[in-house]
């Protein structure tokens, strides 16, 4: 017995000492993964928690809003996924994007990538802006889009702004690089985001011009031709639809309704075929600019055929131009005005009820669409989801999410103070340049302030205020704010 206790200790230790080897060599590479993790967290911890919080509400309206949540334009966007076409009003590409996801027949898919859109836009601000400023700022400039309530709400609306913004970002981000290759790619990034939304036509003039104002002429020719070569297709395809030139046909419609805050046709004299579209009542007493294109007494709506035959948008331009060069000064103060309502501390509710509704998470379950158009596109949403649509209010997330919504968001005055941190720091950098310092080039937070810019007073100009037309500016305005605060960030560029 003693040898046979002997024997079974020595294969126990012999067994145990085998693998030894073995498992340490298991170990090693984990050991190695940790220690990179824990290198990334020391350097990024910040962002990844932020990021982290990011995702985990989103999982929360994911949770408790089921599918996705419904807005006017989205009945729109879905009839044209089964019948391609430009639409008068609204470019084809966030159909295109709906398009892609159609064979999943769920809602809930396009909304969760939308929500990836998001947190992907909070990745590239961070990314962009930790090359040349302090991890602190570049966490900072990414708390807005991963957190900000009303962002989170607008990715899980089915509606163009999340794509929209997202394109412009990744086309910002690459132009703040200096691989020469992605050139192209900024340029059709741009022509992607206009063919989601119209507004961003000037960015490819203001990216375009970033990189001439660093003397890189052949690059900006380069990302202009990238950006054109799409746009030119569409718009082949929009005049092979309607026998019409440009990406929409709505233009002069919208600046109609934009001008009808103002304009004053005694002052204006207008000839007798566009005395039809004025309104008698005084500026003070008229509806929201949007009235005039929607609502069914509207003089342009009144006009035969439907709102936007090219009579109509003709008609509706040649009346905006004439209030604008009669009473120029009325429309550089209403575009103010409505500029101004961006900046505002607190959440007036504009244009009206029904619009400020749908930027909130609903108490209840949303009705069915009322509009006939909407009933219209209804239909064609069930066949996209091959079942019912609606919306399903799941307790308590969705009460979670609400509250948080009642507290978290960026205040007006806050992005207005974030778009001047880059002018200010600007100016103070500037005097105490160091001797001896480099003579400044373009500043690098000049490309994204500049869009931001661009996309804030686009819309008051060319429409009116919208809250969802505020936040794809957000991130750009966050992102120049974090370069700025870096006197780096004023150093010359590579052949700049």
């Amino acid at each position: 017995m003693p040898e046979i206790r002997k024997d079974v200790r020595v294969m126990s230790e012999a067994r145990a000492e085998a693998p030894a080897p073995a498992r340490q060599g298991r170990r090693r590479l984990p050991r190695d993964t940790r220690r990179r993790a824990q290198r990334l967290i020391r350097r990024h911890g910040w962002f990844l928690a932020v990021l982290g919080l990011g995702t985990a509400l989103r999982v929360l309206a994911m949770a408790g809003y089921r599918p996705a949540l419904w807005f006017p334009d989205t009945y729109t966007y879905i009839v044209t996924v089964f019948h391609p076409r430009p639409d008068l009003v609204r470019p084809a590409g966030y159909s295109m994007f709906l398009k892609l996801f159609e064979p999943l027949h769920s809602f809930a898919a396009v909304t969760a990538v939308q929500h990836l859109l998001g947190l992907a836009t909070g990745v590239l601000v961070y990314l962009a802006a930790a090359r040349r400023a302090p991890r602190w700022a570049a966490t900072l400039a990414t708390v807005p889009v991963l957190l900000d309530a009303y962002q989170i709400e607008l990715e899980h609306l089915l509606v163009a702004d999340t794509l929209f913004m997202f394109l412009v970002v990744a086309a910002v981000s690459l132009s703040m690089t200096r691989r020469p290759a992605t050139v192209a790619a900024i340029g059709l990034l741009l022509a992607a985001a206009v063919l989601t939304r119209t507004v961003g036509q000037p960015l490819i003039v203001v990216l375009a011009g970033w990189f001439v104002l660093r003397g890189r002429i052949r690059p900006a020719g380069v990302l202009l031709a990238a950006a054109l070569v799409p746009l030119v297709a569409y718009g082949a395809w929009f005049y092979a639809t309607y026998q019409r030139v440009g990406l929409v046909g709505a233009n002069g419609a919208f600046l109609y309704a934009r001008t009808m805050s103002f304009a004053d046709c005694d002052r204006m004299d207008p000839p007798p075929d566009l005395k039809v579209l004025c309104d008698p009542r005084p500026p003070e007493r008229r509806p929201p600019s949007q009235e005039y294109i929607w609502a069914k007494d509207a003089p342009l709506v009144l006009r035969p055929g439907i709102t936007f035959t090219q009579e109509n948008d003709e008609l509706a331009a040649r009346f905006a131009a004439l209030a604008i060069t009669t009473q120029p000064l009325d429309y550089a103060a209403s575009v103010l005005s409505e500029l101004g309502r961006t900046f505002v501390w607190g959440r007036p509710i504009y244009p009206d009820a029904e619009i400020y509704g749908y930027y909130e998470f609903p108490v209840t379950e949303p009705g069915p669409p009322g509009r006939y158009p909407a009933q219209v596109g209804a239909e064609y949403a069930k066949l996209y989801e091959q079942g019912a649509i609606g919306t399903k209010i799941v307790e308590p997330y969705a009460g979670w999410l609400r509250a948080y919504q009642s507290a978290a968001r960026l205040p007006g005055p806050v992005l207005l103070g974030v778009l001047l941190v880059p002018p200010v720091a600007a100016v103070a950098g500037l005097r105490r340049r160091r001797r001896g310092r480099p003579r400044a080039g373009a500043p690098a937070w000049l490309v994204p302030w500049s869009a931001a810019v661009v996309l804030l007073v686009t819309p008051a100009a060319a429409a009116e205020f919208d809250y969802r037309y505020v936040l794809p500016a957000v991130p750009l305005a966050c992102l120049a704010a974090a370069l700025s605060l870096k006197p780096d960030s004023l150093r010359r560029e590579p052949g700049g």
